[in-house]
C-alpha cells in the first residue's frame, strides 16, 4: 500500500472517530457500541505504531474523549444549592425546633415530623433532566453557580440517563450525592488522601475517560427547580425517586420528636464502621413541603433543614509553638502549632486556641501534652492540659501587646451591650499600612462569596502582595501580567486564564461589592440589606458626605453596631481612595428587587404586640415577599404599624401623632388576601 493510500486511511479513522466523539461526549448520544468504538481507537494506534510519519492532534494517543477544555464552564443553579447549619448537641437540636415553632407561631405541642438523612460525606451534584433526560450536570460551586461536569457525570452508572415514567416531572434538578465506596476506595488510596477526595479529583477530570476508571457511585436525596412534581413530603419524594431509578440511602427514616432524632442518631453512629461509605452526621428536614416552603432560608442557609454532627473524634499531642494570626478585621487568633496526629482520618497540625482568654483560662503554654478534638467540619481545638506531663521548665504564654505584623498596640474593645471588654484583642491599626491585615482582606477580596475570582487563591495573594504586585483591591484590575509570565509556575496560559478570570468578574451585583469591602459586622445578610437601602454604588460612596446614621438604623437587622463599623469604614481616607478607584474599573451592577410589583410595592411596616399563629419573623418575609419593607423604628417614613396584643403603648402613640396607619393583624393579610 503506498504512503498516500496509508495517510488518506489514517485521516478517514481519524475523522470516524471524532464523529463518535462528537455524540457520545457533546452530545451524550452514542452512535456506535463501545465495543466498535475501542475496536476503531486501537486500529488508529496500532497504524500510528507501524507508520511513525502518521500524525495528528486528534489522535486518542493525543487526546480521550471530545475537545477537552482546560477549564469546565460555569453556569447558574436554577435555586441555589445551599449549605446548612450544623447541630453538635440536643441542645442545639431543641433550638432548631424551637425557632421552626416559634416562626411558625405555633404552640410547644406542634408536632414536626422529620426526614431523618444519613449525610454521606462526598461531593453534592445537581442533574437537570428535562421530559425525562438527564441534560445537564453541575457541582455546587459556590452555591449559586456551579461547573458543568455533565460528561464525568454521565459515566456514574447509578444516575439514569433517560427516566420514561409517566409520574416524572417536566423537568426537575434531582440532586443528590457523589461518592466512591470503602470497599473500591482501596484500590486507590495509594493516589488519593481519602474516598471524598477520590470522588472530588474524579469528577474534576477533564476527560470523562479517566472518570469513568473510579467505581463513582449516587446517592439522590433533594431536588431544586421543578414543574410538574406532585408530591407534598420528603419521605414520598425519596420513595418516588426509587421508583424513577435513582438509589436513595438505605438508612433514611421518617422520625417524630428530638428524642427519637436522637435514639436514631446514637444507632446510626454505632453502624458507621461497617458501612460501605462515608458519613459524617445525619441531616433532618421537615418533611412536609408547605411546612418548608412557608419557612423559607436564612442567608445561605435554610430554615427547616439541619445537619446532625457526628461526636467529636480526640487525640493526644504535643504543643510545639502558638503562633498569632491576625484577621481582616485585626483580630488576633492564637493557633497551637502541634506534633501532627491522625484524627478521624485527618492529620491535624495545628490547632485554634481561640483567644487570649482561653489560653489563660486553661493554662496553655508551649511544651504542653494535650487533648486536640476535632468534631465535624468545627476547626480543631486543644480541649485540655495534662499536667501531670508538663516540664519543669515551662513558663506561662504571655499574648502580644503589640500587634506582631505592624508593631502597632493591641486592644481589647469595651461592648456597650455587654458592658464587659471583648475576649477578642485585636491590632488597633484596621488599615492597608498592617502587612497581615492588608493580605486578609484582599483574601476576603476575592473569596467565593465576594468577586469569586478564579485562579487567585490565597497562596496566590500572599505571593503577589510580597512580590509589590497588589496591596489594596484596585490592584487586583491593573495587574502587570508581563512580570506575572516571568514568575516560576507562571507561564502564557495560566497567565491568560488568570487575566480572563479578572476581566470576567468586572461585573458585580451590589450587595456582593459591599460584602467584598470586609466592612467589620456587614457579613452577606447585612450586604443584602444595604444593597436594598442604597440601590445604586454612587448613593452607597455618598454615606460619607451626608448623615445617614436615623435611615440604616431603621432597616430592620441593622443596629448601632453595624452602622458605627460603617461610619468607621467611611472616615478612613484609604477606604475613600479605595472606593473610587475601583469605581473606575468596575461596573457595579444597582441592586434590583425580585418581585418588583407585589402587592405591597413601596409600603414599610412595623409589628408590635404579640400576634395569633403567625410570628414576626414569618410577617416580615411575607411582606418583603410582596416588595414592601421591613423597618424597626416609628418614623414619619413608616406606612403601616401592625398591631398585635399587648402592643408598646409608645410606639402606638407616636404613629397616631404622626398619622401613620395604625392596623391589626386581620387588616394586614387582608391587604394579602390571606384572611380565611
Amino acid at each position: 500500500m503506498s504512503k498516500n493510500k496509508i495517510e488518506t486511511q489514517y485521516r478517514e479513522k481519524i475523522k470516524l472517530l471524532n464523529f463518535y466523539n462528537k455524540f457520545y461526549y457533546e452530545k451524550s448520544s452514542p452512535k456506535v457500541s463501545d465495543e466498535i468504538y475501542d475496536k476503531l481507537k486501537k486500529e488508529i494506534l496500532l497504524l500510528e505504531n507501524k507508520f511513525n510519519f502518521l500524525k495528528s492532534k486528534d489522535s486518542p494517543s493525543k487526546i480521550v474523549g471530545y475537545k477537552p477544555s482546560k477549564n469546565f464552564k460555569k453556569k447558574k443553579h436554577k435555586i441555589p444549592m445551599l449549605s446548612l447549619s450544623n447541630a453538635f448537641s440536643e441542645d442545639d437540636l431543641v433550638n432548631f425546633e424551637k425557632r421552626i415553632i416559634n416562626y411558625l407561631s405555633e404552640n410547644k405541642n406542634f408536632e414536626i415530623f422529620y426526614s431523618a438523612e444519613p449525610k454521606i460525606d462526598g461531593i453534592s451534584a445537581s442533574l437537570t433532566y428535562k421530559k425525562g433526560k438527564f441534560i445537564t450536570g453541575l457541582s455546587r460551586g459556590d452555591g449559586k453557580e456551579g461547573e458543568d461536569i455533565t460528561q464525568n457525570l454521565i459515566t456514574i452508572v447509578d444516575i439514569p440517563k433517560q427516566i420514561k415514567s409517566k409520574d416524572f416531572p417536566e423537568e426537575i434538578d434531582i440532586r443528590g450525592e457523589v461518592f466512591i465506596g470503602n470497599k473500591d476506595f482501596k484500590k486507590f488510596k495509594e493516589k488519593f488522601a481519602n474516598p471524598r477526595n477520590a470522588a472530588s479529583g474524579s469528577l474534576r477530570q477533564k476527560n470523562p475517560e479517566e472518570t469513568k476508571k473510579i467505581p463513582l457511585k449516587f446517592i439522590a436525596y433533594a431536588f431544586g427547580y421543578q414543574r410538574g412534581l406532585n408530591i407534598k413530603t420528603q419521605s414520598d419524594y425519596l420513595l418516588k425517586l426509587r421508583d424513577w431509578g435513582f438509589k436513595t440511602n438505605p438508612l433514611n427514616k421518617l422520625i417524630k420528636g428530638i428524642k427519637n432524632l436522637l435514639i436514631n442518631y446514637d444507632t446510626v453512629e454505632k453502624q458507621r464502621s461497617n458501612l460501605d461509605f462515608d458519613i459524617d452526621g445525619i441531616v433532618y428536614k421537615i418533611n412536609d413541603f408547605s411546612i418548608q416552603k412557608r419557612l423559607g432560608n436564612v442567608a445561605n442557609a435554610p430554615r427547616w433543614a439541619i445537619a446532625h454532627k457526628f461526636s467529636s473524634n480526640k487525640g493526644i499531642s504535643e504543643i510545639l509553638d502558638i503562633d498569632i494570626q491576625i484577621g481582616r478585621t485585626g483580630a488576633l487568633t492564637p493557633v497551637a502549632k502541634i506534633k501532627p496526629i491522625n484524627i478521624g482520618g485527618v492529620v491535624v497540625s495545628n490547632a485554634t486556641l481561640h483567644n487570649e482568654d482561653e489560653i489563660n483560662r486553661k493554662d496553655i503554654r508551649i511544651g504542653d501534652v494535650v487533648t486536640v478534638e476535632r468534631a465535624g467540619d468545627v476547626i480543631p481545638h486543644i480541649l485540655s492540659v495534662d499536667l501531670k506531663k508538663r516540664k519543669k521548665s515551662s513558663i506561662q504564654f504571655t499574648f502580644p501587646s503589640k500587634c506582631p505584623s505592624c508593631g502597632s498596640k493591641t486592644i481589647k474593645e469595651f461592648n456597650t451591650i455587654t458592658k464587659k471588654k471583648d475576649a477578642v484583642r485585636r491590632c488597633s491599626n484596621e488599615d492597608y499600612s498592617c502587612e497581615k491585615i492588608s493580605i486578609e482582606k484582599l483574601k476576603h477580596f476575592v473569596s467565593k462569596e465576594a468577586f469569586n475570582i478564579d485562579g487567585l487563591g490565597k497562596k496566590i495573594v500572599e505571593n503577589f502582595w510580597k512580590l509589590k504586585l497588589i496591596k489594596y483591591p484596585q490592584d487586583i484590575f491593573k495587574l502587570d501580567y508581563e512580570k506575572i509570565k516571568k514568575l516560576e509556575g507562571w507561564g502564557n496560559l495560566s497567565v491568560e486564564n488568570l487575566k480572563y478570570s479578572i476581566n470576567q468578574k468586572k461585573n458585580i451585583s451590589l450587595d456582593r461589592f459591599i460584602y467584598s469591602l470586609g466592612i467589620r459586622h456587614i457579613g452577606l445578610e447585612n450586604a443584602k440589606l444595604l444593597s436594598k437601602y442604597f440601590i445604586s454604588f454612587q448613593k452607597f460612596k455618598t454615606f460619607s458626605n451626608v448623615n445617614m446614621n436615623d435611615n440604616l438604623l431603621n432597616i430592620d437587622g441593622i443596629g448601632e453596631t453595624q452602622v458605627n463599623s460603617i461610619n468607621n469604614f467611611f472616615l478612613n481616607k484609604i477606604n475613600l481612595k479605595i472606593l473610587n478607584e475601583l469605581d473606575n474599573v468596575l461596573n457595579i451592577k444597582n441592586a434590583t428587587s425580585v418581585q418588583k410589583e407585589g402587592l405591597l410595592k413601596n409600603k414599610s411596616f412595623l409589628v408590635t404586640g404579640k400576634l395569633e399563629g403567625i410570628s414576626r419573623a414569618e410577617v416580615k418575609s411575607l411582606i418583603e415577599e410582596n416588595s414592601g419593607t421591613s423597618v424597626s423604628t416609628v418614623s414619619k417614613k413608616l406606612n403601616y404599624l401592625i398591631v398585635g396584643s399587648k402592643p408598646t403603648k409608645r410606639k402606638v402613640e407616636y404613629a397616631k401623632e404622626l398619622k401613620i396607619n395604625v392596623i391589626t393583624q386581620k387588616e394586614f393579610l387582608k391587604m394579602l388576601d390571606k384572611v380565611s
